[in-house]
């Protein structure tokens, strides 16, 4: 392989120097913690929920340490019992099935698609054989299933449903914002996702009830008024003493860096979605690759790209992470045989008993991922879809040498 790529693929665009500036001036005031307000001062945490409750539509937000303490928020806040079943992906990360745990709930798997998304009639068959009250869809990868169908399905059997939206951020099914369709959404703030305090999570909903638990189990103690993003006072008549306080509360430091970010969202999504085209385009090109259809109704966000080999092995799909390896481009393979780094699959999850889902698994088997960070130019996407399309086409042609790399499975973050 002649050409090499020396970009980086978990190099994100600096912070902005109003969110360097602001953030300045919170850790100068000294006042961090979001409670910690001057007098006639608003915190910086309660300013970011306002902004992103507007700017999705939705009556109330809370802003947490991270989008998995938003999901096991949200179960709770919802009425999930310990020992319940919560249906979910069979394809997502682990702190999805990590945050059912945590609510002390176990995670029954949905079946997915050849495009990445949930399987509707196995949701439907699921949903139907289940004592399930809560279904926790997750847009994997920016994956968006129709959510129309899906909110239909889920109010027809009285299922909840709440989205993680950690890779939906600004995308939209149908027009309407990722994360409008159900009880509850949960987005996040983490290093990779599409906006950027390092860690943390946003969480939305329409419900007073529903938010005043949230509020309360986020760590509130009786400062529940200070939330400008927040339901009336009346709603926390009994929240108030019969919610734990679980301590899971963004701090202004975060807030301060993740407020003039969200000013620039709809640019960054269309910069990303130029940078997924041209990949997209390059690799639809080769004969071995399949990529997941994206509908008309999807607007994404294509912050990474996911590609099958659907006629390869083991051993062949090892050589063109390899070979990209070798040309300097990061892919992971959901199809190794051990989890590293954070890439894992549900069989890496033994803190619960999960039934074989066989669609799920056979496209695993052969799916491959990689991140497409802002930093890289246009020409850099010619170029990495160029490495990998002269791997795959050097692994079809039968040089299955295995090359000798100590991970191939490129454990860069989610």
């Amino acid at each position: 392989m002649e050409s090499k790529f020396s970009g980086n693929f978990t190099q994100q665009e600096p912070i902005p120097e109003s969110a360097i500036e602001a953030a300045v001036e919170v850790m100068r005031s000294g006042r961090l913690h979001r409670y910690n307000e001057a007098p006639g001062e608003t915190s910086q945490a309660s300013l970011l929920e306002r902004e992103f409750a507007e700017m999705s539509g939705s009556a109330y937000c809370l802003a947490v340490a991270s989008c998995g303490a938003a999901i096991a928020i949200a179960l709770r806040s919802a009425g999930a019992r310990a020992g319940e079943t919560i249906l979910t992906n069979a394809f997502t990360l682990a702190p999805v099935p990590g945050a059912i745990a945590a609510a002390g709930c176990i995670p029954e798997l949905v079946e997915i698609n050849d495009d990445l998304v949930v399987d509707l009639d196995d949701l439907r068959k699921k949903i139907a054989a289940s004592t399930a009250r809560i279904f926790l869809i997750s847009h994997m990868r920016g994956h968006i299933c129709d959510m129309s169908e899906v909110a239909s399905i889920c109010e027809r059997s009285e299922v909840a449903l709440i989205e993680d939206c950690a890779h939906t951020m600004g995308a939209r099914w149908n027009g309407v914002w990722s994360g409008r369709h159900g009880l509850a959404a949960c987005y996040s703030t983490q290093t990779y996702k599409h906006a950027n305090s390092g860690e943390g999570g946003l969480l939305i909903s329409d419900d007073s009830d529903f938010m005043a638990k949230a509020i309360m189990l986020s760590g509130s103690y009786m400062f529940y008024e200070r939330h400008q993003a927040a339901p009336p006072k009346a709603s926390f008549e009994d929240a108030r003493y019969l919610t734990p306080n679980c301590s899971a509360r963004m701090d202004n430091l975060r807030a301060a860096i993740l407020r003039p970010q969200l000013a620039s969202l709809d640019r960054r999504c269309r910069e990303w979605n130029e940078r997924y085209r041209i990949v997209e385009r390059r690799l639809s090109a080769v004969d071995q690759i399949a990529l997941p259809e994206r509908p008309a109704a999807e607007e994404f966000v294509g912050s990474s790209i996911q590609f099958r080999l659907p006629g390869f092995v083991g051993e062949e799909i090892e050589s063109v992470v390899g070979r990209c390896a070798d040309g300097g481009v990061a892919l992971k393979w959901f199809g190794a045989a051990e989890p590293a780094g954070f890439t894992s699959r549900y069989d890496s999850w033994r803190y619960f008993e999960s039934v074989r889902c066989p669609s799920t698994d056979r496209i695993l088997a052969t799916l491959l991922d990689m991140r497409l960070p802002l930093t890289f130019t246009p020409d850099d996407c010619e170029q990495v879809s160029a490495i990998i399309a002269e791997a795959v086409a050097e692994a079809a042609s039968g040089e299955r040498a295995r090359l000798p790399h100590a991970n191939t499975s490129n454990a860069r973050g989610d």
